[in-house]
């Protein structure tokens, strides 16, 4: 199986389009109104999005295209009132949109749909069937089973960790596979979104960038190629040793900060974002670390994922969470020019840095950042 589907990708090459429109045809059978239908795409580096209603269940959207595959992801509000996000009132399918005719359909819900006339999508989902799954139906797998444990077996401590191994395990063997397409499919697009998704935050810089360095030129010059070259180099620079990589940015009050202002000091510089929960989570930690070092000569500098969308709440977050040290961002959210300097892939991560600058400890969370503080400072 795994041989059909690397020569099937080889043979289709990665789509390039020069009039730079889509159109999709979709029909959900069994559909009652009033629906409506949202679709979040993106073209390049930019989000676009659009909404229509249904008639009979049918549906069309025409939009724009890149020279390259964009992500795009469809929701059916069953109610007509609202966007939904889960799947309590909607239900969600994930694709790809190219210049082309894209004709869908799918039986009442969107976990169902399939895809005639769709190239990119013919490749997206071989890719899928390659990796398992996508890593939205593994967590729903996991939900499942989690659903069907006993409500005491839910409460069990031991339970919970149990199913906390067996998600891991599970996320491991993913990225193992997303590694493996990478390094069989070195002209498919979605070789690089499999390079990407597949290295996590800590990886090997040389094993990955042998990997990256055997994909066509083709599939290294598409966006997500060029955005991971940035992140190869931002790992050359951030390992444990290194000289923190300098940055400026503004705070709230629009002075400008930066890293080296931070010199003979120890410094968390911690990335979060106002939207993430588990930063919100970590906070009151880093509230207990601050209070209890800061006369010692440790402090914080937060740098936000916000963007502009999110500045208020951004705002209203360090007030509610108590964050009294500097916090900073640029308002672009994912292309934070810091968070992509230092290679951030995901929120909350953080680098401890020591007081001549060097990079000394990452992603120190919960008992982890009051043990390494305590010995620094007794």
């Amino acid at each position: 199986m795994k041989k059909i589907i690397t020569v099937f990708l080889g043979l289709l090459p990665i789509l390039g389009f020069a009039q730079k429109t889509f159109t999709i045809e979709g029909e959900i059978k069994h559909l009652s109104e009033p629906a409506k239908i949202y679709l979040d795409y993106m073209v390049g580096n930019d989000n676009y999005s659009d909404s229509t209603s249904t008639a009979n269940g049918k549906f069309k959207f025409e939009g724009i295209a890149s020279d390259e595959p964009g992500a795009a992801r469809m929701i059916v509000d069953y109610t007509g009132k609202s966007k939904p996000y889960g799947a309590t009132f909607g239900t969600t399918t994930y694709f790809y949109v190219a210049e082309e005719t894209i004709k869908m359909v799918a039986d009442t819900t969107m976990e169902n749909v399939k895809y005639y006339n769709s190239q990119v999508n013919d490749q997206y989902n071989a890719y899928v069937d390659a990796i398992g799954g996508t890593v939205m139906q593994l967590a729903a797998k996991m939900n499942k089973l989690f659903a069907a444990a006993t409500p005491e077996q839910q409460k069990d401590p031991e339970f919970k960790a149990g199913m906390d191994k067996k998600y891991k395990a599970l996320m491991e063997e993913h990225q193992r596979k997303q590694i493996e397409f990478a390094r069989e499919n070195p002209n498919s697009y979605f070789s690089i979104v499999a390079l990407r998704d597949g290295t996590g935050q800590d990886f090997d810089v040389a094993e990955t960038q042998a990997l990256y360095d055997n994909l066509s030129e083709e599939v290294k010059n598409t966006s997500p190629g060029k955005a991971f070259v940035l992140r190869l180099e931002a790992a050359q620079t951030t390992s444990i040793g290194d000289i923190a990589p300098d940055f400026t940015q503004n705070d709230v009050d629009d002075n400008p900060v930066s890293l080296s202002d931070y010199r003979g000091k120890y410094v968390l510089i911690d990335f979060w974002a106002s939207w993430c929960h588990p930063c919100r989570g970590e906070n009151p930690n880093l509230v207990i670390a601050y209070e209890k070092y800061a006369d010692n000569g440790f402090d914080i500098l937060g740098i936000s994922l916000d963007d502009k969308r999110t500045k208020q709440a951004w705002f209203k977050a360090i007030e509610t969470d108590g964050l009294t040290w500097t916090n900073v961002s640029d308002l672009k959210g994912w292309n934070n020019q810091a968070a992509q300097l230092y290679g951030v892939r995901a929120v909350p991560t953080n680098y401890l840095i020591d007081p001549k600058g060097n990079i000394i400890a990452k992603n120190l969370r919960g008992e982890a950042l009051n043990e390494r503080l305590a010995e620094l400072f007794h």
